[in-house]
């Protein structure tokens, strides 16, 4: 996993807080001082927290559950969006959908309507339908896509949530809180810190900070997928180096198993055959 670089999240303007008249006092041990009415943030704290946030995040990764990203607001939608993807990672750009993942059953059955219809326009069933049907499903397919073609892949809930500020998103995070799912977020000086388990103080508004801040956690998130796959492929290799072994052993076995099995069975034929002789011989004598 890289290190931070102070100077690069210098030059992306992370240290960037808000109006000191806005400022959440829970955000104090992050913040280094006020210049023309706004907090700067402490980048070495900032630099601290990213290394850690990207090192359970990579545990995470590489345990195989999935990492759900959320930012709606319009500076950080595309960048989530873009990152998220380049990991294979669920996010969440548009509205947050109420019950997202606490009525995480029902928002499984609107994803499983997506791929019904698209079953419908592969197997023909679709082109029965009149003009105005196909417009009307055409619609709803168009919608459910929108809000929510990102997690079609996520079949359960998430190992964690990754949020880019958590005032607009404080649905989410109340939902993530009653699941007890761990929550890592970018949060910025006028927010709480206190409702997330693991904090990234840093400039929330503007996009450069936002990419940033990203670039680093899905690089460690990319670390954590790429080790899960080497892990598997040494296990795939040490099974069929042991696969030929485990015959071996076996023949053996059957081998040493047959071998006073045969034995016995050619004893019992002497046995058998040794009265036969005695019987014939028995009465040529009598004869005599």
């Amino acid at each position: 996993m890289a290190n931070v670089n102070i100077k690069e999240l210098l030059d992306n303007g992370v240290h960037f807080g808000h109006l000191t008249r806005k400022w959440n006092p829970n955000m104090a041990p992050y913040i280094y001082t006020e210049r023309n009415g706004v907090h700067i943030i402490d980048l070495y704290k900032t630099a601290a927290k990213i290394e850690e946030s990207s090192e359970a995040l990579q545990k995470i990764a590489n345990s195989g559950r999935k990492i759900l990203f959320v930012a709606t607001k319009k500076q950080a939608k595309d960048i989530v969006a873009e990152k998220a993807k380049a990991v294979n990672m669920p996010f969440i750009t548009e509205r947050w959908p109420g019950g997202m993942l606490t009525n995480f059953v029902t928002i499984r059955k609107a994803v499983k309507k997506m791929a019904l219809i698209d079953r419908m326009k592969q197997d023909g069933s679709f082109d029965a339908l009149s003009k105005r049907e196909k417009l009307q499903i055409n619609r709803q397919r168009e919608k459910l896509e929108k809000n929510l073609g990102s997690i079609s892949d996520m079949t359960r809930l998430p190992g964690a949530l990754f949020i880019v500020d958590i005032k607009k998103e404080h649905i989410a995070v109340a939902e993530a809180q009653k699941l007890n799912i761990p929550i890592f977020a970018m949060v910025d000086t006028n927010s709480d810190p206190r409702l997330v388990d693991y904090v990234i103080p840093a400039n929330d508004d503007a996009s450069k900070s936002i990419d940033k801040v990203l670039s680093f956690v899905t690089n460690a998130i990319a670390e954590g997928l790429s080790d899960r796959k080497a892990d598997k492929e040494k296990v795939k290799e040490t099974k069929e180096v042991a696969t030929p072994k485990v015959k071996e052993a076996k023949a053996e076995e059957t081998k040493e198993v047959a071998a006073p099995k045969v034995e016995e069975a050619k004893a019992e034929e002497t046995k058998e055959a040794a009265p036969k002789v005695e019987a014939t011989e028995t009465p040529a004598k009598e004869t005599k």
